[in-house]
């Protein structure tokens, strides 16, 4: 079998795709052949120049899938439509900035089914066999849709909210009640030296509780810091998650 190290990863498409009167952009990664393929949404954080998510495209392209890389409004390649949600978020009163994140978070979350939309429409793609992940402020997107009939086969949410679960009650609310309406499963993944374990912990008890079906994994310490062991070890523990991974998706494919 050929190594994951000696797959050649395609360089992606830069597209375009409309999210209301929004044009944004992304970047799609094709495996070779006409498919059709399965495919994933891969959600950005919260960082301002997103990149092409080479290690996580170069993974899953070897896997056979599509990989939609999708830059929300203000972020990145998007960076030309509407503010930096960062910016925005800071520039709020304290009393009010709990509403306004969570606010801010269901508009970008138009963004995201906006994405999905589109990568449906792409001929080589699989309708029946996407799914959808993401880190940080891509993970609490990826809760989010979690909740909505958009025909996902499942998701994948590392380290949703570790960073703002604390500050935000409104926020804890919001993904508390997404997970309790899940339509597909989730697969909910972190590692132990992240900023905060609570987020991933209290929303499998809820999915617990509503009899949802879910899968918690925490793993042991990447790198040293809270930060190694957040977007690190989202971007590049794939040797550490890949096969829990790919052993959920198998799970839920038809």
């Amino acid at each position: 079998m050929q190594s994951k190290e000696l797959i050649r990863t395609p360089e992606p498409e830069e597209v375009t795709f409309s999210s209301g009167l929004l044009v944004l952009h992304g970047f799609v990664y094709k495996p070779e052949g006409k498919g059709p393929f399965p495919a994933i949404v891969n959600n950005h954080g919260s960082e301002k120049l997103p990149g092409r998510e080479l290690a996580i495209a170069k993974l899953f392209v070897s896997k056979g899938y599509v990989v939609f890389v999708p830059h929300r409004r203000g972020q990145g390649r998007s960076s030309n439509q509407g503010e930096y949600i960062v910016d925005l978020i800071n520039r709020e009163p304290e009393k009010t900035r709990g509403k306004k994140f969570v606010e801010l978070q269901e508009i970008h979350q138009q963004d995201v089914i906006a994405a999905l939309s589109y990568l449906k429409q792409l001929p080589y793609v699989d309708q029946h066999r996407i799914v959808m992940s993401g880190c940080s402020f891509g993970g609490i997107q990826t809760v989010l849709a979690t909740e909505k009939p958009l025909g996902l086969r499942g998701t994948i949410a590392f380290a949703p909210a570790a960073m703002t679960w604390a500050s935000y009650p409104e926020l804890r609310s919001r993904l508390i009640q997404a997970v309790r309406k899940a339509t597909v499963p989730i697969l909910l993944i972190q590692a132990e030296n992240d900023y905060d374990l609570t987020p991933t912990k209290t929303m499998a008890a809820a999915l617990e509780k509503a009899n949802k079906p879910y899968k918690l994994l925490i793993f042991p310490a990447f790198g040293k810091t809270h930060a190694q062991g957040h977007g690190v070890f989202c971007s590049q523990g794939e040797q550490v998650w890949e096969k829990e991974v790919f052993s959920f998706l198998a799970s839920v494919m038809p």
